[in-house]
């Protein structure tokens, strides 16, 4: 595989730096060697192949290349999975002066996630020539050194390394001076100058001499420097260090100005020639001229700058010490400083991979970051241990080396916690032990797992009749606790079928509020309520519902008028009905009775004389309807009397029915014929009253009969209980302030529906009999005949009880009611006497009849019509 260099090097060199590739599949690493300087999109070699990947997954798994460098010095293409060349290296820069330089990177893919050693070694190339301190340098040497002296010079510096550094120097011909290399312990080169002949300053005071230093490449570079020797006269006593290797051992990060070592030389001359002067030499590296520093007097060192073990465990110096005498020879000696490691360095956290939203669903162990995990300490107290709090479902798992995966350990619901921040805890085993936090934020996305849900267990809706077709009756709402599509909700009507046809004939829903319409106006008289069932779905995958039931009331409305149900009319709005004159006040004339097809108030009647002939005989009353007389007829009164009456509801607004009565006022011997006559026009009204009179003497008679033995049986108990009986049905009068006239108490009790108002009894002492009394001018209707003497009767006006010997208000009550006896036809009960000692007959009777009452209830219609024309 060739490399485009640099048109400046040389056709050997290129071939010399061609690539070297090596690839460990042991682990999934992968080691390359490349020379330094390569242009920009040179090919390193192909990665993909090299791992066993493929490249057509390389794009959808992400794969890339993580460096823990400032700077992206390689790039994998995703396309071809060629690793090439992002940023030209310069190997001085990268590893200084150290022998290998290897970049450490790691190839990462994802879905699952996978992850590659990839080491790159950058050779040396021979790119920089030696390069002397000085380009000068003089030496002073006393004329009288015999042969042998040995004078330490500069050495040229190669940022090269290896072969590509200094190997050799050599010195220009010289008669007086050899030159001598000495190798150290790092394999380094250090020329020395060796005098071969003694001085002589008379002869020559000036040696001009060049030195040359060539490096190990291919090809050969080069420096020179100018060496010019003084030769004097000077003191014939060098110093002398006591050791030639100093080794000291300081921790790092000691405070500036810190003593770590103390150096000392010796020599004999007296005076200024033995007085010592101590320095840095010029072997010492100007890195380590900055750290440290040395006192000239005393040879004290003392730290000058921040040491620091991460970045060099050890430094090495050169300390030369040289009398003050004249023509003073200076000595060396080695100082080694070697660093000691504090644990000053918190582990860093590095998130190589990052999945920043989850699904809720996510199984067990499904990897959400990739973390690397590094401490600048050595490995004693870079020994980390990384850990998640344990309220969260998600762990840490050690994946090799310093990688560590964050994977999911529990049950994740987004409607509880809708995202989490992960905060990684690393701690090293350092003392005092350092730690670092790394936060991730990790975000929940929703799955359709909760069906939505109404906010009430069924609905009520009301809705008025007659209402308009399209109009809104209600809503219905219900919510979802999952997010964005799995939360938007529709709404619709399932159609199950109400009174034969489908619901979406009644209702309509709008499918996004809820709101629900009217497809029909309702009739409250024809469809009181109905229920329907409504679907709430999700917009998920799939689809989530639920189902409410929706109740819907109709309202009723005050939409029909009252329907009078009697009298019946004979022409148009206008009936007959007659009355003896002779009728005692209280008279029940007529009961209008009639409906309303509505509800509640809408259907709560009221009754109202509105036109009466003569205001002081009428009244009627407003909740039974009743028409009572007030008081006796005179003889200047009209025999016939036209009565208005008037039917409303209490609704609003208020609707209303009249009928019109006109009423004949009989004398009474022609009262009853009338009335007989009248029933017997028709003959179908002859035959339907005949047969309702048929059931209602069947029913009658039973109950009555269960009523007589059960008032017996108490009657028998309960003998003395008895005393304080009285009668039962008062005739409650009131005075109209307006009219100064009688009329009947809303508060009277009235009698039974299908009876008239006047009861007569016999005084039960005795046996009494029933029977029918046949008279030519009924056809139809057959009226009773009390036998033995006349029963206590009940005063409608004033509600006491009549004694027996006053036959003309007895006869009164006779002709102006219908006894309770009438319906029973040609049956006949007796009642002991003893039974009833403690009681007046009248109260008896009317008991009896009001139990007839509450267990019987025939039509009302046919009834009212047979009282009105009984009478």
């Amino acid at each position: 595989m060739a490399f485009t260099l640099n048109h400046s090097v040389s056709q050997w060199h290129v071939l010399y730096l061609m690539l070297v590739y090596v690839s460990d599949l042991v682990c999934g690493n992968s080691r390359y060697s490349i020379p330094e300087e390569l242009e920009l999109g040179a090919v390193v070699g192909n990665l993909a192949e090299d791992l066993g990947l493929d490249a057509k997954q390389l794009s959808i798994r992400r794969f890339r290349i993580v460096s823990d460098y400032k700077r992206q010095y390689l790039d994998v293409n995703v396309n071809t999975g060629m690793l090439f060349i992002k940023e030209k290296m310069d190997r001085e820069q990268l590893c200084e002066q150290n022998l290998t330089c290897v970049l450490k990177l790691e190839a990462v893919m994802e879905n699952p996630f996978n992850l590659y050693r990839v080491d790159v070694e950058v050779l040396d190339i021979n790119d920089n020539p030696p390069v002397f301190r000085r380009n000068e340098l003089h030496v002073e040497i006393p004329e009288y050194l015999s042969a042998g002296a040995r004078f330490q010079i500069q050495s040229a510096h190669d940022p090269d390394v290896g072969t590509n550094g200094v190997r050799t120097y050599r010195l220009s011909e010289s008669e007086h001076f050899i030159l001598e290399l000495k190798t150290g312990n790092k394999q380094t080169v250090t020329p020395e100058l060796v005098l071969q002949r003694s001085l002589d300053r008379e002869q020559q005071a000036i040696h001009q001499l060049t030195l040359t230093a060539f490096d190990g490449g291919n090809p050969e570079k080069s420096g020179t420097s100018q060496i010019i020797i003084s030769v004097s006269d000077v003191n014939d006593n060098a110093p002398v260090f006591e050791q030639t290797l100093y080794e000291i051992i300081t921790a790092e990060n000691v405070p500036n100005g810190s003593l770590i070592a103390k150096i000392k030389a010796i020599d004999t001359d007296e005076g200024l020639n033995g007085e010592i002067i101590y320095s840095l030499s010029d072997e010492t590296p100007e890195r380590v001229g900055r750290l440290f520093r040395i006192n000239p007097q005393n040879g004290e060192i003392r730290v000058a700058d921040i040491v620091d073990f991460e970045e060099a465990n050890a430094y090495e110096m050169s300390v030369e010490a040289t009398d003050r005498g004249p023509h003073a020879v200076p000595v060396h000696s080695t100082v080694l400083i070697k660093i000691m490691d504090v644990n000053d360095n918190a582990p860093e956290i590095t998130v190589t991979s990052n999945s920043s939203t989850i699904p809720e669903d996510s199984p067990l162990k499904t990897a959400v970051a990739l973390l690397k995990i590094t401490d600048r300490d050595s490995e004693e107290r870079g020994n980390v241990h990384c850990y998640i709090a344990k309220n969260i479902p998600f762990n840490l798992d050690n994946s090799f080396n310093n990688y560590y995966t964050v994977v999911v350990a529990g049950h994740i619901d987004r409607e509880n916690v809708p995202e989490y921040n992960i905060t990684i805890t690393c701690r090293d085993r350092g003392s005092p032990p350092l730690s670092k936090h790394k936060t991730i934020r990790v975000q929940i996305s929703d799955v359709n797992d909760n069906p939505p849900r109404f906010t009430q267990p069924s609905f009520t809706m009301y809705v008025t009749e007659n209402n308009r077709i399209g109009a809104s009756i209600g809503s219905v709402s219900a919510f979802d606790p999952d997010f964005g599509e799995n939360s938007n909700l529709s709404y619709s009507i399932l159609d199950s079928p109400i009174h034969g046809l489908p619901a979406s004939t009644f209702i309509s829903i709008n499918s996004a509020s809820g709101v629900m319409f009217a497809h029909r106006s309702f009739d409250y008289e024809q469809l009181k309520h109905f229920q329907l069932s409504v679907q709430v779905k999700d917009a998920g995958s799939p689809p989530l519902s639920c189902n409410v039931t929706v109740n819907v009331i109709i309202v009723d409305q005050n939409d029909n008028a009252p329907v009078i149900l009697s009298p019946l009319a004979n022409r148009g709005s206008e009936t007959e009905e007659t009355m003896p004159r002779s009728a005692d006040p209280g008279y029940l004339v007529a009961r209008i009775t009639a409906t309303d097809a509505d509800s509640g108030q809408n259907a709560h009647l009221f009754y109202q004389l509105l036109q009466p002939t003569e205001e002081s005989l009428f009244t009627v009353s407003p909740d039974t309807g009743d028409l009572w007389t007030i008081r006796r007829f005179a003889f200047k009164d009209s025999p016939n009397q036209k009565l208005v009456i008037l039917v409303r509801d209490n609704g609003k607004p208020s609707l209303s029915s009249t009928v019109r009565i006109n009423l004949s006022v009989l004398e009474i011997n022609t009262e009853n014929a009338s009335t007989i006559g009248r029933l017997g026009d028709t003959e179908p009204w002859t035959s339907d009253l005949r047969r309702y009179l048929i059931i209602s003497f069947a029913a009658i008679s039973l109950v009555f009969l269960m009523a007589i033995i059960v008032l017996a049986i108490k009657v028998h108990k309960g003998r003395n209980g008895l005393n304080d009986c009285s009668c039962s049905w008062p005739a409650v009068m009131q005075k109209d302030s307006r009219h100064g006239m009688h009329k009947a108490g809303v508060n009277l009790q009235a009698p039974p529906p299908h009876f008239t108002g006047v009861y007569e009894s016999d005084t039960l002492r005795q046996a009494f009999r029933y029977e029918v009394c046949p008279d030519a001018t009924m056809n139809d209707l057959m009226f009773l005949k009390l036998d033995g003497p006349a029963a206590p009767m009940i005063n409608i006006k004033t509600g006491s009880c009549i004694p027996q010997g006053n036959e003309n208000t007895q006869h009164s009550a006779i002709k102006g009611s219908m006894d309770a006896a009438e319906i029973y036809g040609n049956r006949q009960w007796d009642l002991e006497q003893s039974s009833i000692d403690s009681c007046s007959p009248g109260q008896y009777g009317v008991g009896m009849v009001t139990a007839v009452k509450s267990e019987v209830e025939p039509d009302p219609r046919r009834l009212v019509e047979i009282h009105s024309h009984a009478l």
